[in-house]
């Protein structure tokens, strides 16, 4: 299991990834889910990943090595389309062919073709984007609304996301607000863990403004864990008790 989150606000967009992968408690790996592909000054594109670990880097080692068009010989990469959807597009097609290849084995040996991407980022001359893409290739984009998508294990860092995340916010407290999604869920289930991977990207820029890995024992991390979880309790604290139950007598 894995959690990755994706959040696009007006001032930038924000690629938060685990990198914990298991096969039961007694064998954990570490892995890295988030993919960068830079050309400074011309594109920044971001690809995160869910799902079976085999079919995720089978996808993205496709997509690195690139897809030729039989009838025009011309190979398809990230590096070189001309746009965001249609490099949303390659992804999609990349999961298909891989889906085309190794599909029948997999269903053979009862394993679902279980995987799923956050793709975001800029090229130069088009806005910035950011898709969540499924399965079957197909793929929906994130808008002003719900200014986040969220793949893998996302149920425990969703609420946060919810109440706090705004398109017009700071990019920094988008950031922030990411960080505490990813601890809320690493609090409440073991598949997902440190190490993190974290990219934020300002729009124009076209070059990374962060790109690091958060380890176990980073102490901005670690103080954000601490806080947040005595901000719960001193906010639970402050909230009256219920007025029910069983009723005195006057």
């Amino acid at each position: 299991m894995t959690y990755c989150v994706g959040l696009l606000v007006e001032q930038g967009l924000v690629m938060i990834a685990d990198t914990r992968t298991n096969a039961g408690l007694d064998n954990v790996s570490t892995f890295r889910k988030l993919t960068v592909v830079e050309r400074p000054g011309e594109r920044v594109l971001a690809l995160a990943s869910a799902g079976n670990l085999s079919v995720s880097q089978t996808v993205v080692s496709l997509l690195e090595e690139g897809i030729e068009d039989p009838e025009t010989g011309i190979v398809a990469k990230l590096d070189n389309q001309p746009s965001l959807f249609k490099a949303a597009e390659l992804v999609g097609r990349a999961i298909r062919e891989v889906r085309a290849v190794h599909g029948p084995a997999l269903a053979e040996a009862g394993v679902t073709f279980d995987v799923s991407f956050l793709f975001g980022g800029q090229i130069r001359g088009g806005p910035m984007r950011l898709y969540m893409i499924y399965a079957a290739g197909n793929f929906i984009e994130c808008g002003q609304d719900a200014p986040f998508l969220q793949i893998g294990e996302h149920k425990y860092g969703k609420p946060i996301l919810d109440r706090a995340v705004r398109f017009g916010g700071d990019l920094y407290d988008a950031l922030k607000i990411g960080l505490i999604s990813m601890d809320s869920t690493m609090r409440s289930n073991i598949g997902v863990g440190l190490p993190v991977d974290v990219l934020v990207l300002r729009p124009g820029a076209l070059a990374p403004e962060v790109n690091l890995r958060i380890e176990a024992g980073e102490p901005y991390f670690h103080d954000l864990r601490e806080r947040w979880s005595a901000a719960l309790r001193a906010a639970h604290m402050a909230i009256p008790r219920p007025p029910y139950g069983p009723k005195r007598a006057g």
